[in-house]
Parts: structure tokens; C-alpha cells; sequence
């Protein structure tokens, strides 16, 4: 069975008097029946390296080293501490132009720093309204997600981009048809592909939680503005650990 998990995603928020959250996280959810996980900027995480919960990145350079001023390799992201990186969020497709096959590179160097990937994939609202959702995701698929991929090294985590920030959710039939289809050719693909965790992005709180953990296949969430504090987080890893 895929294992189930909760991640936050700081995106370019918090400072070191922030990370209280993190301790709080830690003493009440570090003995979770579900992984729980936030992935912090990369300033943070190695104050964070002794928590109870899962420490990830947001990102990391597809080479190991050389010159690339500003840029985080997967071993300097690991050697601080982190235990997995996000590729291909699509702030990150978006705002920095990268492209399904930069993801796949980023993915494999998460591997080769003994790091899991958390690849994002999803579409926007006019793909959403022109019927091409399942054919992108196809695409994303295929180009973002390398072979070497396992249940074990990799989360695939789909985030309709129109959802993101905004408030505005899937439906649930939407939400259980995506995923659905992400289970399938994950499972045509790779022989453990039914037990990747995947997991649902975009406007998650307190709120939609429960059902949305009700859906078929959607083992977690990867969370963003409700992640930055304990007690928005909180309850959403609660209603996971009660599926």
C-alpha cells in the first residue's frame, strides 16, 4: 500500500523565528501513523536537520557542482539535511521556464544525493477548460518522471495550477479522475507503481481535508499557505491520519 503523507511547502516564506512551527510539528506529529513533511527554503534546513518530521527542499540544481552562482546542488540540499525535493512545481515551470526534461534531471540528482523527488505535475485552468487535462498530465508523465523511479525514491504530487493559491478546488470526481489516471500509467509503467504516494495540491486546508483524503488514490497532500503554521497544519495531518 502506498505510505501516506503529509508535506508542506514553505515556497519563499519563513525565517528562523518561524521555526517554532517546525518544533511544534515535531512533538505532536512525530510519532504520526502518517509521514509528515515540510519542505522549508533552503536557509532553514539545516537548523531543522534533528526534527522528529520529515525536512525536504524546494528545489536543486541537476549537476552535483561547478560554477553556477546562486544554485543548490541535491548533495549540498542532502548534507544540510534534507531528506527530499520538490521538482517541477509549477511556480517553478512557470516562473523559471523549466521544462519537463529539466525536471527529469533535477529528479535524478535528487536519486543520486539519496534523496526522494516530489515531482509536481498539472494543468492549467485553460487546459482544464479545453478537455486536454489527462493528455498533459500524459506528457508531464513521460518527460518529468525519470525510469529509475520507485515507490520508494519518488511522490508524484498533481496540483491543478488554477487551484493553487487561489482558493478555488477540483471537484472531488475531478480530483479521483486524475489521479486515477496518474495510478494507471504509473502501474503500466513501473512494477511497484501501485505503491506510489501521490498526492493532491491546491488550496488544501482544514476544511476540504477529510474528503479529499476520501478520494480514491490520493494518499496525502502537499500543502502550501496552510502549512506555514501549526495550527492550520495540524488538523490536516489529523484528518489523514483518521482515513
Amino acid at each position: 500500500m502506498p505510505r501516506k503523507l503529509a508535506a508542506g511547502n514553505w515556497k519563499m516564506n519563513g525565517m528562523k523565528q518561524d521555526l517554532e512551527t517546525i518544533q511544534s510539528l515535531s512533538e505532536t506529529y512525530g510519532a504520526a501513523t502518517v509521514d509528515v513533511m515540510v519542505c522549508l527554503p533552503a536557509t532553514l534546513i539545516a537548523a531543522c536537520r534533528d526534527s522528529a518530521i520529515g525536512i525536504g527542499a524546494q528545489d536543486c540544481h541537476a549537476l552535483e557542482g561547478g560554477a553556477h552562482t546562486g544554485d543548490l546542488s541535491a548533495e549540498m540540499l542532502a548534507d544540510a539535511g534534507a531528506t527530499a525535493i520538490i521538482t517541477g512545481h509549477s511556480e517553478r515551470r512557470a516562473d523559471h521556464g523549466e521544462t519537463d526534461a529539466d525536471i527529469c534531471a533535477k529528479s535524478k540528482a535528487a536519486y543520486r544525493a539519496g534523496t526522494m523527488a516530489i515531482i509536481c505535475i498539472g494543468e492549467t485552468l485553460a487546459q482544464r477548460e479545453d478537455g486536454t487535462t489527462l493528455q498533459l498530465i500524459d506528457i508531464q508523465l513521460a518527460g518529468s518522471v525519470p525510469d529509475a523511479a520507485s515507490a520508494a525514491n519518488t511522490v508524484i504530487a498533481y496540483e491543478p495550477v488554477w487551484a493553487i493559491g487561489t482558493g478555488k478546488v477540483p471537484t472531488l470526481a475531478q480530483i479521483e479522475e486524475v489521479h486515477a489516471h496518474i495510478r494507471m500509467r504509473l502501474t503500466e509503467r513501473f512494477s511497484d507503481g501501485a505503491e506510489f504516494t501521490l498526492l493532491y495540491g491546491g488550496s488544501v486546508k482544514a476544511g476540504n481535508a477529510a474528503e479529499i483524503f476520501g478520494v480514491p488514490n490520493v494518499d496525502g497532500a502537499l500543502v502550501g499557505g496552510a502549512s506555514l503554521k501549526a495550527a492550520d497544519f495540524g488538523p490536516i495531518i489529523a484528518a489523514l491520519q483518521a482515513t
